[in-house]
């Protein structure tokens, strides 16, 4: 065996042992958590949301009343809950405890009882 050859086969164990490294990394993530809320007049469903400290999530929000709105103050993060879209809002909860979360896009009378928790633990 010439040295070109066995330089190619070496190169060629390395590369598929990389390959076996980086398939074992992506197979040991955990997929992304997605919770699906509905927003309607004056309720949002789920109310009350879990979620895991350091776990990212995507909360999709959909409403067929009117627009809507988002707020969780405590991780700064709020959307708009448009009819006929999906609103998606990405973020990693960072600590633990439970936090009020709002519709803060004035809905009608009985708007300012639409609101929820997420809780981390």
């Amino acid at each position: 065996m010439d040295i070109h050859h066995k330089r190619r086969l070496l190169l060629a164990g390395a590369a598929a042992g990389g390959l076996a490294v980086a398939t074992r990394l992506v197979l040991a993530q955990t997929p992304e958590r997605v919770i699906k809320i509905v927003a309607k007049k004056f309720d949002f469903t789920p109310g009350e949301i879990r979620l895991k400290k350091n776990q990212p999530v995507t909360l999709e929000f959909t409403t067929l009343d009117v627009v809507m709105g988002f707020n969780l103050p405590d991780f700064a993060i709020r959307t708009d809950i448009l009819p006929g879209a999906t609103s998606r809002l990405r973020f990693t909860p960072d600590k633990s405890g439970e936090f009020p979360f709002h519709c803060d896009i004035f809905c009608g009378s009985g708007h300012e009882s639409m609101t929820g928790t997420v809780i981390v633990t």
